[in-house]
Order: C-alpha cells, then sequence, then structure tokens
C-alpha cells in the first residue's frame, strides 16, 4: 500500500511511478461528486470513475493496470470531496499484493 500525495483543489493532474507503472492520474470535482481518469504511458486506462470511500476504482486487472487505487476517508465513511483531499480524504495505491 502506498499513498499518493494529492492536494485539496478541484482539479489535478498526477505523475506517479506505482509498481513500475508510469501513471497520469487526473482528479476532478464535478456537481455530482469526486471523479478519477487513470492513464499509463499517456493512454488511458479508465476514464470517469466516481470516487467512493474505500472502493477500488479500477478492479479489472484486464485493462493492463497491475494493482488498485482508492480513496480511504480518514474520519469517517463518506465519499471524498475536493476540499478534504490529502487530509481526510487519502488517495491510496494497493499494490497486487494488498489485493
Amino acid at each position: 500500500m502506498q499513498l499518493i500525495p494529492i492536494t485539496a483543489t478541484p482539479s489535478q493532474k498526477l505523475s506517479v511511478l506505482l509498481a513500475g507503472q508510469n501513471c497520469q492520474i487526473n482528479v476532478y470535482q464535478k456537481t455530482t461528486g469526486l471523479y478519477l481518469d487513470l492513464a499509463i504511458n499517456n493512454v488511458p486506462i479508465k476514464s470517469g470513475v466516481v470516487a467512493r470511500d474505500r472502493v477500488w476504482l479500477i478492479r479489472h486487472p484486464y485493462l493492463g493496470f497491475v494493482g488498485d487505487l482508492m480513496f480511504a476517508d480518514t474520519q469517517g465513511t463518506s465519499d471524498p470531496t475536493y476540499d478534504g483531499l490529502g487530509t481526510r480524504y487519502l488517495l491510496v495505491y494497493l499494490e497486487a499484493s494488498d489485493l
């Protein structure tokens, strides 16, 4: 398990190396919730995934992503919103051995 550094901004793009995968992560708030896009080497893997508390975001190994991502509420079980990112809501990478 690895924490991915994220800040409390309504829209952000991150580049991070996860299990040897060069990942680009886009996190953005809409009126209907917080969403995430994932690409590896700039090739989209999954887009427009709604963020829920402690729910795996990628879920399907056949997409080519090793491991999974999830948001975790450190103060309860609420779905994440941008204003708590990095403090209340953490973005977590789960390695294949964690699944």
